[in-house]
């Protein structure tokens, strides 16, 4: 191939995307570690040191070069013709030969200035290479593809050949596949499993720490056969393909009780299953295991120990809500109070706590049976939701009643919920009197303590949390290994806000003040904002800023 003699450092001056001091310093650090005898391209240094980022520097080369970008995703990868390069060259190098045609073999590269790698494959190609430019993230998840499907070669034929011989869902093979792809997910700590069809072929994806994660990736052929036993394990209708629908079952790994709540839902190219993996020892969890600062614990032991009132727990779906308010219903159950809860569904049964689940196609709605159970004689309430004005009332009437409610929002921030239950119906003097605290978190991912390591923040990142900055702080991010397949996280940690509603607050309240003034008073009397929380965990070597940005909206000053 023609080599262009470009040099990518006054390149990226040239477009605006890094300036002549921040190249020398990069410049600097690269002979730095020549020194030590480690070689980092230029590229990695400037992305290391947050001067640019690879999407940047792969568009400036693009440009330059007139090599077009691709998006593998949306590629039939040909994985035969994957497997017939050495595997250890692809990865090392982030390089991909992805399809061919009667003229070309298509090549996908995350560094398209490595002539070397380019002309290896050459000597390696039947045919002339076409050179396409590509993220090295989606290079590696193509290499792991690869990866998953030569280990899994034997049992997917085996599928193959027994669906061929006219098996159905009740194949034995279909049975190993589900064990296995369960069983991985379970390892690698997912706490969702999506199993989502493509055009050629279907995908497994995990939800690890949060963020999802592809484990496998199959031939579509095995698609349909593996649906059908998920959905005949979880008392589905088999032949109903285009409907949402519900179901559940429970399996034993490893003398582990794990439940699995399954949800069907039709899409363009066939049914998305969505199985959450629920462990029936995780939710013996205590208040103290929960990940939230010392200051804030504090303060919602405080609310949770209150004889009577609504304590909200607020956050987006996935933000450990349910956990939170399991850990506290463990903390107060005991044989001398009376707890009662509704949910939808159960996700897990608790011992001394009376368990209602909400059916709706009999009509026990939330607010139905709060009504009923009113008259059970309770001490405390949990209630999963709060999502119509009906369990808005009835949760404020319990209340002032005398009884403590634990109830889950949907907000954004603690603030929030007061103007919430306000746009609900709810009388703002009687949000004043019930409400008695509002708690809003996320879970952000750790990072990994194997490959922790002092990193640069780029520009836009820091220029996001400079308000929130008090001093100067050295930032860590993990490098990626093993232990945390190479991701750099290992583990989630909550970031939290907590609103204690005082007479202070409640006079304001009443009188229909609105969020901002809330906040001012709130800060006044030492409410911590989550934003700020997660700052502390920066500062602490916990999370980075990636994470906090990721799940915090920061406003732009």
């Amino acid at each position: 191939m023609i080599r262009q003699n470009i040099r990518l450092g006054d390149l990226l001056i040239e477009k605006g995307i890094i300036s002549e001091e921040e190249l020398n310093k990069a410049l600097e650090k690269q002979k730095e570690l020549r020194e030590r005898d480690e070689y980092k391209k230029l590229g990695e240094i400037l992305i290391e040191l947050g001067f640019a980022t690879e999407k940047e520097i792969l568009e400036a080369l693009s440009r330059q070069l007139g090599y077009p970008f691709v998006d593998l995703y949306g590629e039939k990868i040909d994985y035969d013709l994957m497997s017939s390069f050495p595997l250890n060259l692809l990865e090392k190098h982030k390089i991909l030969p992805y399809k061919k045609d009667n003229e070309y073999i298509y090549v996908a590269t995350a560094d398209p200035l490595d002539y070397e790698a380019i002309e290896t494959i050459e000597k390696f190609s039947p045919k002339p290479l076409k050179i396409y430019i590509a993220l090295s993230k989606d290079i590696n998840t193509i290499i792991e593809r690869l990866k998953i499907t030569l280990s899994t070669n034997e049992l997917i034929q085996k599928v193959k050949n027994e669906i061929s011989q006219g098996g159905g869902e009740n194949i034995a093979a279909i049975d190993e596949l589900l064990d296995i792809i369960i069983k991985n997910a379970i390892k690698e700590r997912s706490t969702d499993i999506h199993i989502e069809p493509g055009r050629y072929n279907f995908s497994v994806r995990g939800r690890i720490d949060g963020v999802l994660r592809e484990i496998f990736s199959f031939d579509k052929d095995i698609y349909f056969p593996l649906v059908s036993k998920i959905k005949l394990l979880s008392n589905m209708d088999i032949s109903e393909k285009r409907r949402p629908q519900d179901g559940r079952f429970t399996k034993n790994y490893d003398g582990h009780i794990y439940d699995f709540r399954v949800s069907t839902t039709p899409t363009l190219h066939g049914e998305s299953v969505v199985l959450r993996v629920l462990d029936q020892q995780k939710i013996l969890l205590r208040l103290t295991e929960l990940g939230m600062s010392e200051y804030n614990l504090k303060r919602f032991e405080k609310l949770i120990h209150t004889p009577y009132g609504i304590v909200f727990v607020t956050g987006p779906t996935g933000s450990g809500k349910t956990t939170t308010l399991y850990a506290a219903l463990n903390e107060l159950k005991g044989v001398d109070k009376k707890i009662i809860t509704v949910e939808d569904p159960v996700e897990y049964e608790i011992p001394l706590i009376q368990q209602i689940p909400v059916n709706y196609k009999i009509g026990v709605t939330f607010a139905v049976a709060l009504r009923s159970i009113l008259r059970q004689d309770p001490d405390i309430i949990m209630i999963g939701e709060v999502r119509d004005t009906d369990t808005l009332t009835a949760s404020i009437q319990a209340a002032l009643t005398g009884h403590l409610v634990l109830a889950t929002l949907h907000t954004n921030d603690a603030p929030s919920a007061i103007t919430r239950m306000v746009q609900m119906g709810a009388e703002p003097y009687l949000v004043a009197d019930a409400l008695i605290g509002v708690v809003a978190q996320r879970l952000v991912r750790k990072i990994c303590p194997y490959c922790k390591d002092v990193y640069y923040p780029s520009k836009q990142e820091l220029e996001l949390i400079k308000p929130y900055l008090k001093e100067n702080i050295t930032f860590y991010k993990g490098k990626g290994c093993k232990e945390c397949e190479f991701t750099g996280y290992l583990g989630r940690e909550m970031i939290s806000e907590v609103l204690v509603i005082n007479d202070k607050l409640a006079h304001l309240i009443a009188n229909n003040k609105d969020k901002v003034e809330i906040l001012e008073v709130a800060k006044e009397l030492g409410f911590v904002s989550m934003i700020e929380d997660g700052i502390h965990k920066i500062k602490a070597g916990i999370t980075t800023i990636e994470e906090i940005l990721r799940v915090v909206k920061v406003d732009v000053v």
